[in-house]
């Protein structure tokens, strides 16, 4: 990859970030992550696909309910919109190649501020959309996907595709329709729609399944758009429970997938699965995870975690191996990702401000999923794993248990196989011996 700067550089302190191996104590190298070492039949790179996230390492402020930003950027000082824009997207290549990260992914508005006006907007996104292309040529990285931001605008204080008044669908279709646009000009390789405000705060003055059917209407209308104009890859859609309306309609990924079902769009659409949105609503990643592999639509991951102590979503990077390391034996078993990636969709901490902490993140990120990929396949193909799981459902191999799974059985005949067997052992599910070979491995 080659390292891309604009007019002046941002991160002069920093030259390319490289592979160093385990026992390296440079804070600026890698551990883990050794793009090109294969495992599993692929190299690192290809099984990760990382990607960074435009909006937190570019845009984000450090800006907090209670208190003023501290993120305060150099390249965040022109008055000009466009001139902003450019070396905002200096900075952002600057830092990505030199992270040596194959992939990014933005919304419309991280990567040029929007106005009111619909035609001037469409103007900036793709006057910066030029700069982009150029920039991906000089350097090698490629956009994993673009997504339109429909949540932060006050007229979508009440949703967009699922807003009562039509009026603001349609803004919000406008937005879709460029960043689509957008996403095909840069040859992404995906397009994600995250229901930032698809729900709702209060039954009492909305008419659920109507805004259930706009929001089927306008993902249709959206991907018919898209595939009359040439885009090949897949549609995401990112799940979230709640925050910030108190009930989303894309709550998990078995609503999702119910809801991709019920409106014949489970052909088009893949699951864009994110950390915190898992534990925000009360299940593992893991679960979340698996949950989408079992149905094949297991499309990209947000990479982030949430805060233990906190109820909301903090966005922090990864750094719990042993979670990782489950999520990734999830991933190695299903082959990796259906067209999609690992973005960072972490920000920094409020108090880390220095250029370099946005460098110590990533790192930290990236050997995270590195040694947990390293990890889960020796645990793969080394361990006990597999087979003590295969064990555990060895009665549905053979016999009336393999006929009950063909169908085969009816319940008069359940019920005569109890008759006929008696009790059943009792056989002990191993959880403690199983959560001892992750930490084996490790």
């Amino acid at each position: 990859m080659n390292i891309v700067t604009g007019n002046k550089q941002f991160f002069k302190e920093v030259s390319a970030i490289k592979y160093e191996g385990h026992e390296t104590d440079n804070p600026l190298a890698f551990r883990w992550y050794n793009a090109e070492q294969v495992v599993a039949g692929k190299p690192m790179k290809d099984w990760m696909r990382f990607a960074c996230a435009y909006w937190h390492s570019f845009v984000g402020n450090g800006a907090d309910p209670f208190g003023e930003p501290t993120h305060l950027y150099a390249w965040n000082t022109h008055t000009d919109p466009i001139a902003r824009a450019k070396e905002k997207m200096d900075a952002a290549f600057e830092f990505i190649t030199k992270m040596n990260i194959p992939f990014y992914c933005f919304h419309d508005v991280d990567v040029v501020d929007f106005t009111n006006d619909i035609a001037e907007n469409e103007k900036r996104l793709f006057t910066i959309v030029e700069y982009a292309q150029q920039k991906q040529k000089d350097s090698g990285v490629k956009l994993l996907w673009g997504t339109a931001n429909l949540f932060s605008h006050r007229k979508f204080m009440n949703g967009a595709a699922t807003n009562p008044d039509f009026l603001v669908l349609t803004h919000a279709a406008a937005q879709v329709k460029a960043a689509i646009d957008a996403t095909i000009a840069l040859n992404g390789a995906n397009y994600v729609f995250w229901g930032g405000r698809e729900g709702y705060m209060s039954l009492l003055n909305t008419d659920m399944k109507r805004e259930k059917e706009h929001l089927a209407r306008f993902l249709h209308t959206a991907k018919d758009y898209a595939r009359r104009n040439g885009f090949k890859g897949n549609f995401f859609v990112e799940p979230k429970p709640c925050e910030p309306t108190k009930h989303q309609y894309d709550y998990d990924s078995e609503t999702v997938i119910g809801f991709l079902r019920q409106y014949d769009l489970l052909n088009d659409f893949k699951l864009n699965i994110e950390v915190n949105h898992a534990t925000l609503a009360g299940h593992t990643f893991q679960h979340e995870l698996q949950v989408a592999a079992d149905a094949g639509v297991l499309g990209s991951m947000d990479a982030n975690r949430g805060d233990y102590q906190n109820g909301w979503d903090t966005d922090q990077f990864p750094n719990n191996i042993n979670e990782i390391t489950e999520a990734m034996l999830v991933i190695m078993e299903a082959g990796g990702f259906q067209g999609g990636g690992i973005n960072f969709d972490a920000k920094r901490r409020r108090n880390s401000t220095d250029n370099l902490d946005l460098f110590y993140a990533h790192i930290g990120g990236m050997d995270t999923f590195a040694r947990a990929l390293v990890v889960a396949d020796k645990i793969l193909n080394q361990s006990e794993y597999k087979k003590l799981r295969t064990q555990r459902y060895a009665s549905y191999d053979s016999g009336e248990g393999k006929l009950f799974e063909a169908g085969k059985l009816t319940l008069e005949d359940l019920r005569n196989y109890a008759a006929n067997h008696g009790e059943p052992n009792i056989v002990s599910g191993k959880q403690e011996y199983f959560e001892n070979i992750i930490n084996r491995y490790i």
